[in-house]
């Protein structure tokens, strides 16, 4: 607040002056009067739901994927190696089409046994001859289906590696790339394999993990440690949350910011059905749009 009084003043030679005084009182207020925003809106981003589908072989079955399918944005598909075959593939590629689900491919080691899990010493050049057979193998699928492939993502322990090896993560970049420069890569955002994808211009689709603990650095708290996965969908269902709004509480309680475009289910997690369910539900309750990134704007 300021207060003016203007007056007259005559000087030594006689000569007169209009003098303008201005006072200033400062404002005090108390501090309950200051107004604090009680909490921060943003408009929280949209998102895909994925899970990685068709793992079983022959008569054997992995996971409820008729029961999860309706309610996910897009599907990674095994290919063969470390789960699927050829009749598995194409049943789910069908099913992926009946709801209107994007279609991508989900190669592993080649490791049936140890369902794809396991490390194995290949060499690079090896790696990205059978990751680009295994894309090739569903597009083969997909095609007779009908369906184009959206995306790649690299599962289990090819995944995890190539997240921390730039070899690795090199062979899957240049075999994405070597199949089409428009085929997006699903990975850990800021991993060795985003950098790869990047720095050869491979499309990146950024992805975190509703049913996985998290570490401090970002990556996924081993499956050999306690309460590594959540099995409980109210527990993820906060999770995707949270990567909806840029940040993940860790295995440590400590607040990681990360930022997705896509979360991921895994279709053996137990319960993983209800999960799916939950998350999806807790992302329309927040008016959250779900949509898969080839259908992102339409």
């Amino acid at each position: 607040m300021c207060r003016s009084l203007i007056s007259l003043d005559e000087g030594s030679n006689g000569s007169k002056h209009l003098l303008l005084i201005v006072t200033f009182h400062p404002i005090v207020r108390r501090p309950s009067s200051i107004r604090r925003p009680s909490s921060i809106v943003r408009r929280l981003k949209d998102m895909d739901l994925n899970c990685d589908m068709g793992e079983g072989y022959g008569p054997w079955r992995m996971g409820r994927d008729a029961e999860i399918m309706p309610f996910i944005t897009s599907a990674n598909v095994a290919c063969g190696a470390h789960a699927g075959d050829p009749n598995v593939m194409a049943a789910t590629v069908r099913l992926a089409r009946e709801h209107g689900v994007s279609v991508g491919a989900h190669p592993g080691y080649p490791d049936l046994n140890g369902f794809g899990r396991r490390a194995m010493p290949l060499d690079p050049a090896e790696v990205e001859r059978w990751v680009l057979y295994q894309i090739g193998a569903l597009y083969a699928i997909a095609r007779a289906e009908g369906v184009d492939l959206s995306h790649v993502k690299p599962h289990g322990a090819l995944y995890n590696s190539a997240a921390k090896q730039r070899s690795l993560a090199d062979s899957i970049a240049r075999a994405v790339r070597a199949f089409s420069r428009d085929l997006p890569l699903y990975c850990p955002p800021g991993s060795e394999m985003h950098l790869a994808a990047s720095d050869l211009e491979v499309k990146v689709i950024r992805e975190g993990f509703a049913d996985r603990a998290y570490e401090p650095n970002g990556s996924l708290t081993d499956r050999s440690l306690p309460e590594s996965v959540h099995t409980s969908p109210e527990r993820a269902a906060q999770q995707a949350l949270q990567f909806a709004e840029g940040w993940v509480q860790c295995r440590d309680g400590s607040r990681l910011m990360i930022e997705i475009d896509s979360i991921c289910v895994h279709s053996d997690t137990p319960g993983a059905p209800e999960i799916v369910r939950a998350v999806r539900a807790a992302f329309e309750d927040k008016g959250i749009n779900i949509a898969s990134p080839a259908n992102h704007g339409k």
